[in-house]
């Protein structure tokens, strides 16, 4: 996720729905996205279901390359996806700012919160903090950090004990990890000495959640730093031993970004997709289905921004739709920030 440009591109794994009215000659939504086809199937499902004239071609890829195809096909003169929908922030933020995207006005546009919405062109549609992860069975007899303070006390004691069995995304090869990175130093002063803390620990660094994750679960990990609490709720929900924290400190909050780009073939099946993902039943079968949050001001109950946002408040740092995004797409400051970021976890 949110990965930086690619020179190339791999081919997408592609998935056919026929439109459920049985036409032959049914119009096609064409959906660039980087979230997995089976994890978007009810999302279709329910679109189809409201849209039974309509059939969809899901092509699911990383998320440098759904960049790089947009911009491609659109300055080649081609035609491209009807909707894109992208983990990026950073890059989806960068097609709309570059003019790859449509402004597409809507019924809930105006009702959209303004953190979320960048001109009615780039939405955000979900709502995913970064968390703590714990083994439970760790922590019986110890306080589980729930700040970053209390991270940073809790490996000055135990770090020995625990060396190795600390876990975050390696912010060279993770997009979120490195946007979850940026955003903590931007909201916390003190953030290198949690780096040089995990540092000092042996924290261990990958790429994807669901290799901490099932680290965490199975004990060889005591606590994983900044992992998207989507992932983190659905392995909670199916190991017992994985314990969730949002950091009372601060939790910030990520989105993906969906949007109908410049050159799309169908525009209009795209804006209906958007429609009905940013619907009252869209954005609950997200809530529900997919288990990924969903951040519509008018969907209550568990799994929504409205939920958290009564819960925790000010607590929650959502990071804005805006140009102030694509800061970290300047390749010497990224360059920078990795090179720090590498020096002190060397350091120790």
């Amino acid at each position: 996720m949110l990965l930086a440009f690619w020179p190339g591109f791999a081919l997408a794994d592609q998935a056919f729905y026929a439109a459920k009215s049985g036409k032959t000659d049914a119009p096609v939504l064409t959906v660039y996205s980087s979230l997995d086809e089976p994890l978007a199937r009810p999302m279709i499902r329910g679109f189809q279901d409201a849209n039974p004239d309509v059939a969809v071609r899901y092509e699911d890829m990383l998320t440098g390359d759904i960049y790089d195809r947009i911009v491609r096909e659109t300055d080649g003169g081609k035609k491209t996806a009807d909707f894109a929908f992208s983990s990026a922030m950073d890059l989806q933020v960068k097609l709309s700012n570059d003019g790859y995207a449509q402004v597409s006005n809507l019924p809930m546009s105006a009702a959209w919160p303004k953190w979320a919405n960048w001109r009615n062109t780039a939405y955000a549609l979900t709502f995913e903090p970064a968390v703590f992860v714990y083994h439970k069975p760790s922590f019986v007899h110890e306080q589980v950090p729930s700040s970053r303070a209390e991270f940073v006390n809790y490996l000055s004691r135990k770090g020995n004990e625990v060396y190795g069995r600390i876990g975050t995304y390696d912010i060279e090869r993770s997009g979120v990890g490195f946007l979850f990175m940026a955003r903590d130093q931007e909201q916390f002063g003190d953030i290198w000495s949690v780096i040089g803390a995990m540092g000092a620990a042996g924290v261990k660094l990958y790429s994807t959640s669901s290799a901490i994750l099932e680290r965490v679960a199975d004990g060889r990990f005591v606590l994983g730093y900044n992992i998207l609490g989507s992932y983190a709720a659905d392995w909670a929900s199916r190991y017992p031993d994985v314990g969730i924290v949002l950091p009372k400190d601060y939790t910030v909050v990520m989105s993906r970004i969906g949007l109908v780009p410049q050159a799309a073939a169908e525009p209009e099946l795209g804006r209906r997709y958007l429609t009905f993902f940013m619907s009252r039943e869209g954005q609950t079968i997200m809530a529900r289905e997919l288990q990924i949050p969903a951040v519509s001001p008018e969907v209550a109950g568990e799994n929504t921004a409205n939920t958290l946002q009564e819960l925790l408040g000010a607590q929650l740092r959502p990071v804005p739709v805006s140009p102030g995004l694509m800061v970290y797409l300047d390749q010497v400051k990224r360059a920078r920030l990795i090179a720090h970021w590498n020096e002190v976890l060397r350091a120790q």
